[in-house]
């Protein structure tokens, strides 16, 4: 919460000539004459301005007041709120046709909303849904005081004239205004979990699609027989008996082609420098296997 004396307005000296109790018998148009009419500069206009900044600072604190439940600091709000309100007191001219008080409120919550623009949004966000969720964080406050209890989607909606899906999305987007760390402790669990331990799960498909390319950096010094053999084994799911009669060989040949394959691509898919034993040899014309696999 922030109290009446939270912030203690800066006071300059008061020259000669006039008093500061003097000032504060002005009102605001003799105040904002004289703001208007001295050098910047000027101790005189200073003071003045210090009196306007005392006797509407109630309302920085109530423009600020609204995000008291987020995550800044109510003291940069402040900061960001009195110069929101300098600047108001700087520009204001009574040709405007209203108030101070109304000129004023408008260009503190203006710092305000800038404020959280340039500092606040960890990804972007569209302006229009950004203004929509401080509309929605209004008019949440607002019929929580009219009905007694939080308001549901569809009072939400209903107040502020729009769907239940923009609305989701709107309050879907808060969240990139106020992002977890991973690394924060989660309150509840045991020891030191973070979010970041207990969320995801290795995926086996990633090992697999790195194999994979593995094997293509490998795939075209295999021959021709071991590329078909592979393929029947390890895409299509067959047995070494079905490909041997698929391709009119013996199992025992199958698993002789299958292991040399094998022996050849593993070293290499493990980034083995050495030699691998299993270097690829001629297959004999014993069992006739490279006459039957159209070998020359």
């Amino acid at each position: 919460m922030i109290g009446p004396s939270s912030q203690q307005v800066p006071t300059p000296p008061a020259p000669a000539g006039w008093t500061r109790q003097g000032l504060a018998a002005l009102d605001d148009g003799e105040l904002l004459g004289l703001a208007g009419s001295l050098p910047r500069s000027g101790q005189r206009r200073m003071a003045a301005c210090e009196q306007l900044v005392v006797r509407y600072r109630f309302l920085v604190r109530a423009c600020v007041q609204r995000y008291s439940r987020g995550p800044e600091p109510a003291e940069d709000l402040l900061q960001v709120g009195y110069a929101g309100l300098i600047a108001a007191i700087n520009n204001f001219d009574p040709a405007f046709g209203c108030s101070l008080a109304t000129y004023a409120r408008s260009h503190i919550n203006g710092e305000i909303k800038r404020y959280f623009r340039d500092n606040r949004w960890q990804v972007h966000v569209v302006r229009p849904v950004k203004e929509l969720m401080l509309q929605i964080r209004t008019a949440t406050w607002q019929l929580a005081q009219e009905l007694g209890r939080m308001p549901t989607e569809s009072d939400l909606a209903a107040s502020l004239g729009i769907s239940g899906r923009d609305l989701r999305n709107a309050m879907l987007a808060e969240l990139a205004a106020e992002p977890s760390s991973l690394d924060a402790p989660l309150s509840g669990q045991p020891g030191t979990a973070l979010p970041a331990d207990l969320l995801g799960e290795e995926d086996p498909r990633l090992d697999r699609m790195l194999d994979m390319q593995a094997v293509a950096a490998h795939w075209g010094e295999l021959p021709p027989d071991e590329q078909k053999i592979l393929h029947m084994r390890f895409y299509g799911g067959m047995t070494q008996d079905k490909i041997g009669q698929r391709l009119g060989l013996s199992q025992m040949q199958v698993s002789r082609l299958l292991g040399r394959a094998l022996g050849y691509l593993r070293p290499r898919l493990l980034g083995l420098e050495e030699e691998d034993r299993l270097r690829r040899r001629p297959v004999g014309g014993r069992n006739g296997c490279d006459r039957r696999m159209g070998r020359e």
